[in-house]
């Protein structure tokens, strides 16, 4: 049974309704921010899953896969404004040191623990800052290069299962480190005043017209277009794999920040988002969908081993090195609950790891509201993704 490139995109649309309305009718999906299009992909897959076994094989022709998940990239690369790292402060910064030393952290982990089990090295960087940090756009990315590049058929599932396992535990675990660290430090719940409530990357567009959208449409397939050669040049040249998606990323980052120099042309960041969040629905969609879900039981338990190792470093990490290089105070605390969520799963399970601990309090930290969704979503990737390639690179 065969599905061609049109009649999958249509199937995937379908399945992330799907999933988005079972994600607003089930409370225990939404209270762990498991994403739209991960529910969906994944009962689908169970489904073709299941079919096998009466000997029934479906395909699917999942070529719009890439130039969706480059979409999804090169947005992020149009977010990355090093003037953000003016407005948050000294504390914007260190806290984003620690984020980069989190993806080095969890990429070492990761191979020392596949090393210990004598596995590839590649599982390592998978199970490391590619799922975790980087969440299921970066587990499905990278775990198809390394499918591409290397023999390893499994990547992929593994890489979903590791930024699956990562959701739920960044989930669970954010609220209660925070209390804990109010509580055993006696904190006084007070927060830095001097933080403004507003979003930098927003700009004065509240809604979009047809035009709108085709203009910003129209940037991103360019910078689509030039990340594209450009990959594919360096890697004839120089013999490391540079993935297309890495290239488009860093070609919007310098576009993005020759913009702010020179003011050239706006950008409307409500276009920008929804052609995020369309590319990024769809793209996972696929993907989850795809997923050959047998082929994860020769490296469940090491895998699960591995992760395990990885929270509880995460954990020792926020309360005793995050939690007092930020200030050691409220704030602190709530971006401790904050990088629970992103560094163990996604940006949205940061927000709603800090709000429960905000409304607990009855106090938001506009610090941490500033800070973590900025690092977590935008300016770890600046370091985090280069990171990931090059250690695939030298591993495979």
């Amino acid at each position: 049974m065969s599905f061609d490139s049109l009649s999958v995109l249509a199937i995937s649309i379908g399945v992330l309704l799907f999933g988005m309305y079972l994600k607003k009718h089930l409370l225990i999906l939404e209270k762990f921010c498991i994403p739209a299009p991960v529910i969906g992909g994944f009962l689908v897959s169970l489904l073709i899953w299941f079919l096998s076994f009466a000997n029934i094989e479906v395909k699917f022709d999942t070529s719009l896969q890439i130039p969706l998940m480059v979409a999804f990239f090169t947005v992020i690369g149009l977010s990355g404004s090093f003037k953000l790292l003016k407005i948050g402060g000294k504390i914007l910064l260190i806290y984003l040191g620690c984020c980069w030393f989190m993806a080095l952290m969890q990429n070492f982990i990761g191979i020392s623990m596949m090393s210990l089990f004598d596995l590839n090295k590649l599982y390592g960087i998978l199970c490391g800052a590619v799922s975790l940090e980087g969440g299921h756009g970066n587990a499905i990315a990278f775990g198809s290069m390394v499918e591409e590049i290397s023999d390893l058929n499994n990547a992929k599932v593994l890489a979903i299962a590791a930024a699956t396992f990562g959701l739920i535990s960044g989930s669970l675990l954010g609220g209660p480190v925070a209390k804990y660290l109010i509580s055993k430090h006696q904190l006084t719940i007070t927060t830095n005043q001097d933080i403004k409530d507003v979003d930098p990357l927003k700009h004065e567009f509240r809604i979009a017209s047809y035009k709108d959208f085709l203009k910003s449409l129209f940037l991103i397939l360019c910078i689509m277009c030039v990340g594209f050669f450009l990959s594919s040049k360096f890697t004839q040249y120089s013999g490391y794999s540079l993935p297309s998606y890495v290239g488009a990323m860093l070609i919007a980052i310098i576009i993005r920040n020759i913009n702010d120099v020179f003011n050239l042309f706006k950008l409307n960041q409500y276009t920008i988002d929804t052609i995020s969040e369309l590319s990024l629905g769809i793209f996972l969609t696929m993907a989850m969908m795809s997923l050959k879900i047998n082929e994860l039981s020769t490296v469940a338990m090491p895998l699960f081993i591995t992760l395990l190792v990885q929270v509880l470093a995460l954990l020792l990490f926020a309360v005793f090195v995050v939690f007092r290089l930020c200030g050691k105070n409220y704030d602190s605390a709530i971006m401790c609950a904050g990088l629970m969520g992103h560094g163990l799963g996604a940006t949205p399970n940061a927000v709603a790891n800090m709000n429960a601990v905000c409304s607990r309090y009855n106090l938001v930290s506009r610090q941490a509201f500033l800070i973590v969704p900025l690092c977590g979503a935008v300016l770890i990737d600046i370091v985090a993704i280069p990171l990931n390639t090059y250690l695939i690179n030298l591993f495979s």
